[in-house]
């Protein structure tokens, strides 16, 4: 077993306007996206950001090796209770899951 991170070659977060967050997983190969992917559920990202699984997306793009998941940010991007308005360093609870 490794960290989700172990898998990917890039995994990154995002701001998906200000409502949102999306993370990217781009992977070396199509092996290690598609063990991910039938391997990362709802419940592993729900847990780790405290969110209901059911807003979360997550959709598998095997053409180019990547998963995006995208969910609703706990606090609009900008506002006074936004710790990263850009949403760019949200990534590590992902990244640390154990699959």
């Amino acid at each position: 077993m490794k960290k989700l991170i172990d898998y990917t070659k890039i995994l990154r977060s995002k701001n998906a306007g200000p409502l949102f967050i999306t993370f990217d997983l781009i992977f070396h190969n199509l092996e290690d996206m598609q063990y991910v992917s039938a391997h990362l559920t709802k419940k592993h990202i729900a847990e780790a950001y405290e969110t209901a699984e059911e807003k979360i997306d997550i959709i598998a793009y095997d053409v180019v090796n990547s998963i995006k998941i995208t969910f609703p940010r706990k606090n609009v991007s900008g506002s006074i209770a936004d710790d990263d308005i850009y949403g760019c360093q949200q990534h590590v609870p992902l990244a640390n899951i154990i699959l």
